[in-house]
């Protein structure tokens, strides 16, 4: 922890003392800030290149991430939940059932916010697993739905979602198209399921 006395650095991510020049051919200031040459992903870092105080501001007001880019993938990297998709790690589950797979989710703090089972399922509904069929109970998940509802509770939770969702009831926001989707494929497929015949 610094002491008062000490003043903090006037410039964020500086190198001091960096022995290595600028990247820019014919500067011989030292190169005491990063660069990047290109941008990296969510496997590792990008490219690097070392820059002076006047050259990182240059570069600075010149880069742009989205450089060829089409306006899809633009749109796509903006998202809130851009890189949800990707493979990650399971959960610990000693002690536990196995957690429900990520892309059972449509909306990552619906999975942050998912319960576990302890490996006591005496409080589970003994049917549940024969009610629904696997495709059936990840409809139930998309919809936020346990296991004992009825058709009566599908109905209200699809009109719920529906209006939250469509931009005709929400004021126009297309943001949420893809939940909206997902939620009409789950409806569709839990309204015509055995278990409400």
């Amino acid at each position: 922890m610094a002491s008062r006395s000490e003043k903090p650095q006037k410039f964020h991510g500086r190198i001091e003392g960096a022995a290595d020049r600028c990247g820019v051919a014919g500067c011989d200031e030292p190169g005491e800030f990063r660069a990047p040459v290109s941008p990296g992903d969510f496997d590792g870092p990008g490219q690097w290149r070392y820059l002076c105080l006047d050259h990182v501001r240059a570069h600075n007001s010149s880069y742009n991430y989205f450089t060829g880019m089409s306006p899809d993938q633009i749109e796509e990297a903006q998202s809130p939940i851009a890189g949800w998709e990707r493979h990650s790690r399971p959960f610990a589950h000693i002690g536990c059932d196995p957690p429900p797979a990520w892309s059972s989710f449509t909306d990552p703090l619906d999975a942050i916010s998912a319960r576990f089972q302890r490996g006591d399922r005496s409080d589970m509904n003994p049917f549940a697993e024969a009610r629904f069929t696997a495709n059936e109970r990840k409809a139930l998940r998309t919809l936020q739905l346990r296991d004992d509802i009825d058709r009566t509770q599908l109905r209200q939770r699809y009109s719920e979602l529906v209006r939250r969702y469509h931009p005709d009831r929400n004021g126009g926001d297309r943001t949420h198209e893809r939940a909206l989707q997902a939620v009409i494929e789950a409806y569709t497929l839990l309204n015509s399921a055995r278990a409400f015949a």
